[in-house]
């Protein structure tokens, strides 16, 4: 790589670096700038996410809860086979650090996985396997940790939990939300999303649920979740010298679910009840793997532990998506394992540099004394000051194994 061709992809280094820098890591930026092409256009969840989720609703309901939805998905717009070719093909073994070289490998690794998951999406067992593989599945101690959850006795609904608020009202507050945090992105309404709304990394965007009523509550959760985590990660992803940071480092996942949710917590927008929909989403994830179909972990959550019947469809329809997605289960292990690291006195903006994972902290560190990370631009404000106000959540976090 030249030094034009090297400055003009990493306009963002410091002038004073890119000399230093581009003589010793050259092999390791243009890995990065190739890998950067490849997956900037993936996105699971952009083809995971069904096409007629509410004509199958609707059918689902009519058989009253008999005959399993038969899901559309989108069409692939790359070729998967070229694709894992090319992620193998760079030249790892050329990187001049061992530290550096592992988390090359185990991320190539794992979006080779990804897209062998796009590549399956709706197939069934195929789909679900390499969902396994990528995103696990739900431990004993995690389904115990569920079912202490479920002990707790519901909370009453306050006035901010009841739905009051349209879609171009939502719309409207997440838009202003943002500008808060300085983030730009776009945000579009579909019916074609699982949850009230969803931050598209790639894209730089948000998908909110078209004709869905949104509470006061319902706002602050998604705006916390989804802007000030998900989609302020891939904002300071976007401005580190290595690209790898916004498309996510190797067993990310786990750690981001959590901060999101923790952002939740700091916000006092996280309820039991919120508590209580984590943990129904690990025993739908663990009914998977006792190979229930759509209409028995519908009628595990309607019928044994009497959810309402949309709720009960909306984390059976997430965990049955694509033939069977298991990363629902971890937001709440996710949970406790930033919780345990925010309330060691540990640095909660390292988790903030992009799709990074706990583990990834020293070596975050590393790379920000070798010139090849940088600070954040953008700090989740959430983080600034827990507000939390539920005691039971306390106890609660601190008491889950």
């Amino acid at each position: 790589m030249s030094l034009r061709t090297f400055i003009q992809n990493y306009p963002f280094l410091k002038p004073e670096m890119t000399e230093k820098v581009r003589s010793y890591y050259d092999s390791l930026l243009e890995i990065d700038h190739n890998l950067d092409r490849l997956v900037r256009e993936i996105d699971v969840l952009n083809y995971l996410n069904p096409l007629n989720i509410e004509q199958e609703k609707k059918r689902f309901f009519a058989s009253k809860f008999s005959e399993d939805p038969v899901f559309n998905y989108r069409k692939l717009k790359f070729d998967p086979y070229t694709l894992q070719r090319q992620f193998f093909s760079q030249r790892l073994e050329d990187i001049p650090d061992e530290d550096i070289y592992k988390l090359y490998h185990d991320t190539i690794y794992e979006y080779s996985g990804l897209v062998q998951c796009m590549a399956t999406v709706g197939k069934g067992p195929k789909f679900f396997y390499n969902s396994l593989r990528v995103f696990g599945t739900p431990k004993e101690k995690d389904v115990k940790n569920a079912k202490f959850i479920l002990h707790f006795h519901k909370e009453e609904d306050a006035e901010e939990m009841v739905p009051r608020y349209n879609a171009d009202q939502a719309q409207a507050y997440f838009q202003a939300f943002g500008e808060k945090h300085g983030l730009n992105f776009k945000i579009k309404q579909s019916n074609s999303i699982t949850g009230p709304a969803m931050a598209l990394a790639t894209a730089k965007s948000l998908i909110v649920k078209k004709n869905r009523k949104f509470s006061d509550n319902d706002l602050k959760i998604q705006a916390n979740h989804e802007i000030g985590v998900n989609m302020l990660t891939t904002f300071n992803g976007l401005n580190q010298p290595l690209r790898i940071f916004s498309h996510g480092f190797a067993n990310n996942h786990l750690t981001q679910a959590g901060l999101a949710v923790l952002s939740e917590y700091m916000s006092d927008s996280l309820s039991l009840k919120r508590m209580k929909e984590l943990a129904y989403r690990v025993l739908a994830a663990d009914s998977l793997i006792k190979g229930y179909s759509f209409s028995d972990t519908f009628d595990l959550l309607y019928n044994q532990y009497k959810l309402d019947k949309e709720t009960a469809w909306i984390i059976t329809l997430r965990a049955h998506r694509g033939g069977g997605f298991t990363k629902d289960h971890q937001y709440l292990p996710g949970l406790k394992k930033v919780y345990d690291y925010y309330t060691s006195g540990k640095d909660l903006n390292l988790l903030l540099t992009g799709k990074v994972a706990v583990e990834d902290a020293d070596l975050i560190e590393s790379l920000q004394q070798k010139g090849l990370a940088e600070k954040n631009a953008f700090f989740t404000h959430s983080f600034r000051e827990n507000k939390n106000t539920n005691d039971k959540l306390d106890f609660l976090l601190s008491n889950l194994k």
